[in-house]
């Protein structure tokens, strides 16, 4: 099979001999191998009935039994079936055709969607005789059976929520209401109350909520605004688009979040908030970081752009401090299809003040009390959120299994001091955004899992003092500088099976066998 051909489309007659009593053993045990290879499987609803006629013909007798009989069709496929999707028919498929096939011509035109290099699999000789994208049988049979693993795992994540989430996005189509949608405010009361806090305020991205933290408690020119060295881009960014200057305070490497015990030497009379990040998935030490921040009369914001759905101490992280940001890039554990975050506080003199900044500082309509910015978000947005919230704690559960697993099929690694193993504090349970284990050669070792086919990232390469749009030469921060030489993400996600996690592990540990035996050769060549 090409390897290149990730979403199959099966027409009426693959289910027909699939759903019969005398089903094809050899190709539904093919298209299960080919769901473990990271294949996706549609069934055509605007061949729905042909579909389920065809499924049904040998059992149906009488007219009057045809309602139970086809019932009995859609469990078939149910049981006969790998996990598959329904390819919604849309308007421009159903246009009149000439064709004396017009179903085909309607498939061809509804996978042209799909993007890629989707197919049709069929049995039909006269779809067959019009070549691409029609294949036949013997392709999926040809197929490999090693399981595809991806860093992440968008796609089985949608498959799961389709009906809730189609649903979601066209009664935003009918509405009309693309801005401020009643979506909007149905998000915003789902996530403070999971979250545990009073108000949530819904914006544009992950960056622009850290932009409208710091602009509600007025922080600007001249003002300091302390934080990690060690994380994305966009947490010192804001900081300096306000004219405020980033001080940075190094890590503690274990958990990769800012040490608290550096935090109040770094204190001045100009310093106006700190602002930790929950790294990877686990909260910063708020509970030391919020006394500092009392004792000196400086507010905390909790960059939580990562940890959303994780917990400190039996509080949620968005609960912790003034006000907690977060990210819904769709990478992030509640991810949307595009940019969004939200505001989180309990104060709500500064909710009110985050709505009006997000509103271009308006108080009502055209009245701007002060300066603002178009930080809305899109109700489209807020529609795919809302069906995701619906399975959002299974898969932060399902993430804690992933790691669970990985702790144990790496532990012995970590115990012959290959590699260290992410550690969460007992106080903690991490949303784990990423699981990042820290090992020597690190760029060696991602170069020989890449060409083994196995993805990984590097969070963070370069430490936020050290990239020239904001180098201090002054900073001092060596655990940041050696953790950016160390870290290296697995993959991971919800939705990461046992077989997939058993290959990377492997290959990870055959990776660092050869990086070791080729650096022991090195160095008996040196001697």
């Amino acid at each position: 099979m090409n390897q290149a051909l990730t979403d199959l489309v099966l027409d009426a007659s693959i289910v027909a001999t699939l759903c019969t009593n005398t089903p094809d053993n050899d190709l539904q045990t093919a298209l299960e191998r080919l769901c473990v290879q990271g294949a996706r499987l549609w069934l055509y609803s605007g061949e729905i009935h042909d579909t389920l006629t065809r499924v049904q013909t040998k059992r149906q007798t009488t007219e009057s039994a045809k309602s139970m009989t086809m019932s009995v069709a859609r469990q078939c496929l149910d049981q006969k079936l790998p996990r598959y999707q329904w390819l919604a028919a849309l308007a421009q498929d159903m246009e009149c055709t000439d064709d004396a096939d017009p179903l085909a011509v309607a498939l061809i035109c509804s996978i042209e969607r799909l993007g890629g290099n989707a197919g049709i699999l069929s049995g039909m000789p006269s779809r067959l005789d019009r070549g691409t994208p029609f294949i036949d049988t013997d392709t999926v049979f040809a197929s490999e059976s090693e399981p595809r693993v991806d860093f992440i795992d968008l796609k089985t994540q949608q498959d799961r929520i389709r009906p809730t989430l189609e649903s979601g996005i066209h009664r935003v189509l009918h509405h009309g209401r693309y801005v401020t949608g009643a979506e909007i405010e149905a998000l915003e009361e789902r996530l403070a109350q999971m979250a545990g806090v009073e108000h949530c305020v819904c914006v544009s991205s992950g960056t622009d909520a850290l932009l409208m933290a710091l602009m509600a408690l007025e922080i600007g020119p001249g003002d300091e605004v302390i934080t990690s060295p060690f994380t994305f881009f966009a947490t010192a960014e804001v900081i300096a688009l306000l004219g405020a200057a980033p001080v940075y305070v190094d890590i503690d490497p274990q958990t990769f979040n800012i040490d608290p015990a550096k935090i109040e030497a770094a204190i001045t009379g100009r310093t106006r908030a700190i602002m930790p990040v929950s790294l990877y998935g686990q909260c910063a030490e708020m509970d030391e970081i919020n006394a500092i921040g009392q004792r000196h009369s400086v507010p905390v914001i909790e960059d939580a752009a990562q940890s959303f759905g994780a917990t400190y101490r039996g509080q949620r992280s968005c609960a912790l401090s003034e006000i907690a940001c977060t990210s819904f890039f769709p990478a992030k554990p509640l991810g949307a299809y595009g940019d969004g975050g939200a505001c989180f506080t309990r104060d709500e003199n500064l909710a009110i003040r985050l709505r009006q900044i997000r509103d271009h500082g308006q108080d009502r309509r055209y009245h701007h009390a002060h300066l603002g910015m178009n930080g809305r978000l899109d109700t489209m947005q807020a529609a795919v959120l809302l069906a995701k919230l619906d399975i959002f704690e299974d898969e932060i559960n399902r993430r804690q299994v992933v790691a669970q697993r990985y702790a144990q099929q790496l532990a012995s690694l970590e115990s012959e001091g290959k590699l260290t193993l992410p550690i969460v504090r007992s106080h903690n349970t991490s949303s784990w955004a990423q699981y990042t284990i820290r090992v020597q050669g690190r760029d060696e070792l991602q170069q020989a899992l890449t060409k083994s086919g196995i993805p990984t990232a590097v969070h963070y390469p370069v430490p936020l003092y050290r990239q020239p749009a904001l180098a201090q030469s002054e900073a001092n921060c060596p655990q940041s500088d050696r953790a950016a030489r160390e870290v290296l993400s697995l993959p991971m996600h919800p939705y990461l099976g046992e077989m997939a996690q058993e290959r990377v592990s492997q290959t990870l540990a055959e990776a660092l066998s050869c990086l070791l035996v080729d650096s022991d050769q090195d160095a008996g060549a040196k001697v």
